[in-house]
């Protein structure tokens, strides 16, 4: 089993945890995803913070377009590895 993830971006925390509630009802996850704040370099204001959503995909089962899109509902995106 490989060690699949996906990491979706986000632009502030709301929004993150809407898509954490909202992924296992649209893509069928079964663990729920973690939630990470990412501050830029240099960066100590919530506001300039992005929020990432990853989840593990071991078998491969979630289309990353599909992904890609449910992300920019929320203005963010997924993250190519």
């Amino acid at each position: 089993m490989s060690d699949v993830r996906h990491v979706l971006v986000l632009p502030d925390r709301d929004a993150a945890e809407e898509v954490v509630q909202v992924l296992g009802e649209r893509f069928g996850t079964d663990e729920e995803p973690r939630l990470v704040r990412d501050a830029l370099a240099g960066e100590d204001d919530a506001e300039d913070a992005q929020w990432l959503v990853v989840l593990r995909d071991e078998e491969k089962r979630l289309d990353p377009g599909e992904l890609d899109a449910f992300a920019g509902e929320w203005e963010g995106w997924r993250e190519e590895p």
